[in-house]
């Protein structure tokens, strides 16, 4: 292995945080291995007879967390760099919990025998943990015992297999043709029937039966393929089943055959309203992992790109948000602005969507002439139209009445299902990762965190609206103070080297052909980083066993959080209060089933 191309980087001790020191007093510090931070979070590897009570414990003590912020699992079997607190089995789950309040992170990992792949379900103790723990089955084939209901999420009822398994194929064409037969195809419609009784509910109370309604599969604002099945009691809400997995592509099981640079436009399509916002994420945690310095000039373009990358999403949201609750014309409105923002996107990279055009290091090229004037008008511009889409929409007494006090909730219960950005905001929650945890510069730049009162359909409106507001206010501070200097790091893991000496020099010769033909090696380590997204915290936990391509890359995302939770916000509502909380939660299903 080159030196110039895979540069080794080892750890360096960390003294072990409040919470795991207080694990250690109560729990006898011989059961445990600690790794230190790194370049991913606090890491405690534990025997799956104490996770129950581990997680019990970090949960209400004093040095505990407020959220399960993720939970998946990797299959080590085939890593050449095992981790030393994993043994001989064959898989791992890992469990990220985070304190907003307090800033701190920890990881709590347990191996899992390959032969009999079972652990304990946490579902009781975190109730977020309900479709990560399914996610897991689905894909890795491991069974949470006392989970209220194993079943598949993202893959068909009667699919074989799990796709994240390494011995799981990952190309269409070395499964085989497909053929569906008639007979093949009635038994995958009866799979798919919905049986009240399976998901624990009664089909009537002894006097009347219960409807069951159908609402999709799609989303009212063409947001993607979305289900839900409601237990109806006349227009009451009894109960309801959310339904994901129709927009399903495997992006984490894309990671492990694309090298680290290619597989850049593939996060674009994650949530496909965000952009360049998905880069940051992924970008960030393998800048971390190979120690790649990004240059001050590349770090304010990110922030500019994903600030108007923001603020399109946000329009997107407006206008279908205020559509859904039954004005028809303001969506034309946003639209409207949207093509003005996607305007200055497309002159900066080439393309409007989805261009991919963050790099490992810094951007893919630098600002173009008159790009200046381009901001400027548009900082000219959506101010008014963001006060008129206030006072024409949500001071209108039809939108209040629609949207206050309908699907609220509290901080509390917004962190124990996981949900982030705006809506948790909404909750009057003070958090926000640009602030809190800065990245990409963030640190530089001033601007308001808006907060709500009532965590209703109108204060996550209102949320969006404000921070529209206060993108503008970061989009004008990078327009005036934006550096000069390089736009992309000079490191070998993320530039390949000049041409001039490539011509002259038979090492450098090497070194550019190998990173152009096979791409870069990183080091060996893992590495995990969170951002302030368009809908939330996302998150990208990636893994390297020292290869040009991710042994694992698990993307964590702010839509899956969300959609869970719906059923505990709707129970005892109405089906329109119903249509008004999906309308407010701001979701794309590119986003849940990635």
């Amino acid at each position: 292995m080159r030196s110039d191309i895979c540069v080794e980087k080892p750890l360096e001790a960390v003294s072990v945080s409040p919470a795991v020191d207080a694990v250690f007093s109560y729990f006898g510090k011989e059961i445990f291995h600690h790794e230190p931070a790194g370049t991913s979070m606090e890491t405690l590897w534990l025997p799956q007879g104490k996770l129950l009570d581990v997680m019990r414990f970090l949960r209400r003590s004093e040095h505990g967390f407020d959220m399960l912020f993720d939970l998946h699992a990797v299959d080590e079997r085939l890593r050449r760099h095992r981790p030393t607190g994993l043994g001989q089995v064959g898989f791992s789950v890992f469990y990220q919990l985070v304190s907003l309040r307090t800033g701190r992170d920890l990881m709590i990992k347990v191996g899992v025998d390959e032969a009999a792949p079972k652990l304990p379900s946490i579902t009781a103790i975190w109730p977020a943990a309900n479709w990560y723990e399914r996610e897991v089955y689905d894909m890795f084939g491991i069974v949470f015992e006392g989970h209220p209901c194993l079943k598949r999420l993202l893959m068909p009822p009667g699919w074989q297999g799990h796709p994240l398994r390494k011995d799981y194929a990952a190309r269409a064409t070395e499964h085989g043709p497909y053929i569906l037969t008639p007979r093949k195809q009635d038994e995958q419609q009866a799979q798919l029937r919905f049986v009240p009784e399976e998901w624990g509910l009664a089909r009537g109370n002894g006097q009347r039966d219960y409807m069951f309604l159908n609402f999709g599969p799609n989303h009212p604002s063409a947001h993607g393929a979305f289900r839900l099945v409601l237990q109806l009691d006349g227009e009451e809400v009894l109960d309801c089943v959310p339904d994901i997995g129709y927009h399903h592509r495997g992006a984490e099981k894309m990671a492990e055959r694309q090298s680290w640079h290619s597989y850049i436009p593939y996060t674009d399509r994650i949530d496909y309203t965000g952009g360049v916002v998905n880069n940051l994420p992924y970008l960030l945690a393998l800048e971390a992992l190979g120690d790649i310095p990004v240059p001050q000039r590349a770090q304010t373009i990110r922030v500019m790109l994903t600030e108007l990358f923001r603020i399109t999403s946000h329009l997107l949201f407006f206008g279908t948000y205020v559509q859904d609750l039954g004005a028809m014309t303001p969506v034309f409105f946003t639209f409207t602005d949207r093509q003005k923002a996607y305007g200055i996107i497309e002159a900066i990279t080439g393309f409007r969507m989805h261009p991919a055009w963050f790099r490992i290091g810094g951007v893919a090229a630098d600002l173009p002439k008159g790009w200046d004037a381009l901001v400027e008008d548009f900082l000219a511009w959506m101010p008014k139209r963001l006060d008129e889409y206030q006072k024409t929409m949500m001071e209108n007494a039809t939108l209040r009445e629609r949207a206050q006090h309908v699907a609220a909730y509290t901080s509390e219960q917004a962190l124990e299902w996981g949900v982030t950005g705006p809506n948790l905001r909404a909750t009057g929650f003070d958090f926000d990762a640009r602030r809190d945890r800065p990245y990409s510069g963030y640190e530089n730049f001033s601007f308001e965190v808006p907060l709500g009162k009532n965590g209703d359909v109108f204060d996550r409106g209102m949320m969006r609206l404000e921070e529209m507001r206060q993108s503008l206010r970061i989009i004008a501070q990078c327009l005036k103070h934006m550096p000069s200097g390089a736009i992309r790091a000079d490191h070998p893991l993320s530039t390949p080297p000049a041409r001039e000496r490539m011509k002259t020099d038979i090492e450098t010769l090497i070194r550019h052909f190998q990173q152009i033909s096979w791409g870069a090696r990183m080091p060996v380590g893992e590495s995990m980083q969170m951002i302030e997204a368009t809908k939330g915290l996302n998150s990208y936990y990636i893994i390297s066993d020292g290869g040009t391509m991710s042994y694992r890359t698990r993307i964590r995302t702010p839509s899956f959080a969300h959609l869970q939770q719906i059923p505990e916000v709707m129970r005892g509502g109405f089906v329109p209060d119903m249509v008004a909380h999906i309308a407010s939660i701001d979701f794309v299903m590119a986003d849940v089933d990635r």
